[in-house]
């Protein structure tokens, strides 16, 4: 008698199992709850469902987990959707103005009147520095004269 119960117990146990969802059942269930998500599929085995594709964002993986984890028959989620990487505009290079002679000559003339020995020169968008000035001078000095937008700057100074 106690051996019957045994076995009927286990049978019992055994169509229980048989009757819960089948993957094939899940899976259909969730193509049908994911299709509102571009880019997302998954798939399932053993009720164990797999999700994979492409989301714009974390939230957007984060929902698709969460629709998998709602139906029924799904024991766990691996979720191996890859989050895309946002589009960046290319950063437009601005081009670099150069200042006319004139103008850039009569800049430079009273940036250098504050330097004593120091003397400059101006042709064609370019600062020739003469003269002596001391090591602490210099770089406010090339640093003014740079901020005037030249197009170069050659230092012939003599450090003291």
């Amino acid at each position: 008698m106690k051996s019957k119960s045994i076995l009927l117990g286990m049978g019992l146990a055994l169509l229980l199992a048989a009757c819960g969802p089948k993957d094939a059942d899940i899976q259909k269930e969730i193509t049908t709850k994911i299709s509102t998500l571009p880019g997302v599929e998954a798939t399932v085995k053993d009720g164990v469902a797999t999700i994979s594709g492409t989301c714009k964002d974390d939230a957007f993986k984060q929902n698709a987990e969460t629709i998998v984890k709602g139906i029924k028959g799904v024991k766990s989620v691996v979720n191996n959707c890859e989050i895309l990487a946002p589009e960046l505009e290319p950063v437009k290079a601005v081009p670099v103005q150069v200042n006319a002679d004139n103008v850039l000559s009569s800049s430079v003339t009273a940036i250098v009147k504050s330097y004593s020995g120091v003397s400059a020169s101006v042709v064609n968008g370019v600062v020739t520095l003469k003269g002596n000035i001391k090591r602490n001078q210099l770089p406010a000095l090339i640093k003014s004269v740079q901020g005037l937008k030249p197009k170069k700057v050659e230092n012939k100074l003599t450090i003291k």
